[in-house]
């Protein structure tokens, strides 16, 4: 593009040096810019440092940027279609998903030939948690995985990728909510009480181990039984109403919208990152809703809008942990682990109204 041509946007090369200048996501796919002196183009929102500008020009699509002799960025990955992440992210997260222990960060770099710092401000950017986190919730999984069907503890512990019986019990026990032989023998050992309350909202579960609560949800009776026996199979599961009536009075409080109700312990497996996004919507105040991409803001990764929709689908307490005060930017329901009409009808006894929905 020469200096009187314009973008398919119809943005100048003046207004496109702006964008470059600021690292403007919003011009993201309209233009694209490539310097002479490296041979590269890139998105306006690339990180790397600025060129100077008489060594830039501007181009409409990437194809014509290849035409002109110019290599994609492999910072900003401006051949991916969709403007999502880097291709090298993928390639590190298929890495990270492999049995054995999570790699060194050094490692991982060199794999995709990208400075360490880079890897780990981008990656964490765009998945949402650190290279080593997102690696020591893959060796959860792979831990679950082996503990279902490996023929021993011990094989499944060295199988994920721990290199001791030691470390695997004290790094997986937060993300099993028991220790990995307890999780292996269907919480063999564990008690869990239940009981089951009528609300205006329906009827509600919960359970709970000495600990805390293990659960809080809603449903057809039998089914929330046979689901949480079905997730605890050799547990010592009873009913016990007066047992747990402190915390029923606090839980059917919630369904009336009611403030300043007090915390209730809890007994749940999390990852790092599920951790943080449950934090963060227990903050959120009565009568309020954010969006996916609010909650995404509240815990520092702004582009993990997706992980965050899945942190609040996985949501094992309902009420206790708000996600039924998450929707989508627009004001709109998302999906309810427990049916979108529990999810509007807590949203009105709060007081949430619509029009005040979509003002977050």
């Amino acid at each position: 593009m020469n200096s009187n041509t314009q973008t398919s946007s119809g943005a100048d090369e003046e207004e496109c040096w702006r964008a470059v200048l600021e690292r403007s996501r919003s011009h993201d796919g309209m233009f694209f810019y490539a310097v002479r002196t490296t041979g590269v183009y890139c998105r306006p929102s690339c990180p790397s440092r600025r060129p100077l500008r008489n060594n830039v020009e501007f181009f409409s699509d990437p194809q014509q940027a290849r035409e002109a002799g110019y290599r994609a960025c492999r910072r900003c990955a401006p051949d991916s279609s969709d403007g999502g992440s880097p291709p090298w992210v993928l390639t590190l997260c298929r890495r990270l998903e492999q049995p054995g222990s999570v790699p060194p960060l050094s490692e991982l770099a060199q794999l995709v030939g990208l400075s360490p710092s880079h890897v780990q401000r981008i990656f964490t950017r765009e998945v949402g948690v650190s290279p080593h986190q997102y690696g020591k919730a893959r060796r959860l999984e792979n831990l679950r995985a082996e503990l279902k069907n490996g023929p021993d503890v011990t094989s499944a512990v060295f199988d994920a990728g721990f290199n001791s019986n030691s470390v695997a019990y004290a790094q997986a026990k937060p993300g099993l909510g028991m220790t990995p032989r307890r999780w292996r023998d269907g919480g063999r050992g564990e008690e869990i009480v239940y009981s089951i309350l009528a609300s205006d909202i329906g009827s509600i579960l919960i359970a709970a181990t000495k600990a805390g609560l293990v659960t809080v949800r809603f449903g057809e009776e039998a089914q929330m039984i046979s689901d949480v026996r079905d997730e605890f199979p050799l547990a010592n599961f009873r009913r016990d109403d007066e047992l747990l009536a402190p915390q029923s009075r606090t839980v059917l409080a919630g369904t009336l919208g009611v403030a300043n109700l007090p915390q209730l312990p809890l007994d749940i497996a999390a990852t790092t990152f599920q951790a943080r996004v449950w934090s963060a919507l227990q903050v959120i105040p009565l009568g309020e809703t954010r969006s996916y991409a609010d909650v995404a803001m509240m815990i520092g990764e702004p582009r993990a809008i997706r992980a965050v929709a899945r942190a609040c689908a996985s949501n094992p307490v309902a009420l206790v942990i708000p996600c039924h005060r998450v929707v989508r930017s627009d004001g709109s329901l998302a999906g309810y682990r427990w049916g979108l009409e529990t999810k509007e009808a807590l949203l009105e006894v709060e007081g949430a109204r619509p029009h005040q929905r979509a003002n977050h």
